[in-house]
């Protein structure tokens, strides 16, 4: 079965990605240049997206990490985050940068950071490919940040409904309206 494709309108294209991408690397590799840096990517969304950035540290000394959370239900936040994957060994005394994939409410990442921040790490930051502040929750400000959009529902460059569109290598509107079940 094929995914239903009409019902997405493209907001970022491939070349529209790629460089700020390449520009936030630039950004990192500045702010990191004289300390190694653990990269947590936030699984299953922001990988596509931390695989991206990484490759755009160019030769910058990154160790990689990877935590699971779940807070969302097919389009909806439920206020309620879970770690379903933990990191594998201690981030204390290390420069640590969050890799996400969108931050909305700001409740995960909010949760994220205070969960982290308890484990000593020398500094925390966050890179989010995508910010959506008009649905803010709690204050939360990420520290990189590679676009800012609209409220609407994103799919794409690793974001998915209900695990679907991930592999997509733009990022675009989900429209809920068309009679089709996605």
């Amino acid at each position: 079965m094929s995914l239903p494709m009409h019902r997405l309108t493209p907001l970022f294209d491939v070349d529209a990605i790629a460089g700020r991408v390449a520009a936030l690397g630039r950004e990192l590799r500045e702010a990191h240049a004289d300390h190694p840096l653990t990269v947590i990517v936030v699984l299953k969304g922001s990988f596509v997206f931390a695989a991206d950035l990484v490759r755009a540290l160019g030769d910058l000394d990154v160790r990689m990490e990877f935590l699971g959370v779940r807070s969302y239900e097919g389009t909806t936040s439920t206020g309620q985050v879970e770690i379903t994957h933990d990191l594998r060994r201690s981030i204390a005394g290390e420069h640590c940068l969050v890799v996400e994939d969108i931050v909305d409410t700001g409740l995960t990442l909010r949760f994220l950071c205070d969960t982290l921040r308890q484990r000593d790490p020398a500094s925390l930051s966050v890179a989010t490919l995508l910010d959506k502040p008009s649905r803010r929750k709690v204050a939360f400000t990420p520290d990189h940040v590679g676009f800012t959009i609209p409220d609407a529902f994103v799919v794409g460059y690793g974001l998915d409904l209900d695990q679907r569109y991930r592999h997509l290598p733009y990022v675009a509107v989900y429209d809920p309206g068309h009679p089709e079940s996605p």
